[in-house]
């Protein structure tokens, strides 16, 4: 390991409140209450912060103050050298139980920029409006965490459940979008991949309806296959994440 990268191996945070002119960054109560508590780091010990936009501060800890809040000092700026030059979003169908928790937080390690879960036909897990929200925001927190682990210079965005028309019908123009099917399609290294916005759109546990493909494939989709194999639709988005980020130069 580089002496270099050996000087970035702190703890590390995102914070919403950084004051480059003064030098100061202002951490929430959670994490002061985390870097306090849990890691009790002392005045002078150093750690990484985070702004969420891809900019990484070392610093030190500078104070803790009277409700016990933590102040850093900004040492050095760089460039977050973790996140992609592919923007890649997930598509994920809604699978049952907890798995979805399973592949927020994989995909956000392997640089997802954005998750996307909607409902397709064969989704058996169809939850209610409040509950669909409440699953959300314990999602965003999953990411928000993936995040700080992985050493990402940016949070993904969890996005509000959708349906799978209106996901093919929003997406954005100058993005590929990529259906995996496991009846046919190309195979990834048989794709043009040098388009810097990827959709990636995944099945539930029995995959998609030919409809479905057909109505991606009308709308610009790409069907592709993973091989022989049927993966389960947790581990589908994993390894059409860590080949597109190989084949993208991202891995």
């Amino acid at each position: 390991m580089s002496e270099e990268l050996e000087r970035w191996r702190f703890p590390r945070f995102f914070s919403d409140i950084i004051d480059e002119e003064s030098g100061i960054i202002y951490m929430n109560d959670e994490d002061s209450k985390h870097i306090v508590s849990v890691l009790r780091l002392r005045q002078g010990d150093k750690a990484i912060v985070c702004d969420k936009k891809a900019n990484d501060f070392l610093c030190e800890l500078s104070s803790i103050d009277n409700n016990r809040i933590a102040q850093f000092s900004i040492l050095e700026k760089r460039k977050n050298e973790a996140e992609p030059d592919t923007e890649i979003t997930l598509y994920q169908a809604i699978p049952k139980n907890d798995k979805l928790d399973f592949i927020v937080q994989k995909a956000t390690e392997l640089g997802a920029a954005k998750i996307v879960p909607f409902l397709s036909k064969r989704c058996v897990s169809r939850p209610d409006a409040k509950s669909a929200s409440k699953k959300v925001q314990r999602l965003q927190r999953i990411a928000y965490e993936a995040s700080k682990q992985c050493g990402r210079g940016i949070i993904p965005e969890v996005m509000p459940f959708t349906d799978f028309t209106s996901a093919i019908k929003n997406l954005d123009k100058d993005t590929l979008p990529i259906i995996f099917y496991e009846c046919g399609g190309k195979k990834l290294s048989e794709l043009d991949l040098s388009n810097k916005k990827i959709a990636v759109f995944i099945g539930s546990e029995g995959g998609f309806e030919k409809q479905e493909v057909d109505f991606a494939t009308e709308n610009g989709a790409v069907p592709v296959h993973l091989g022989e194999r049927i993966l389960r639709c947790e581990t589908a988005p994993i390894a059409a994440l860590a080949v597109l980020m190989n084949l993208t130069g991202n891995l």
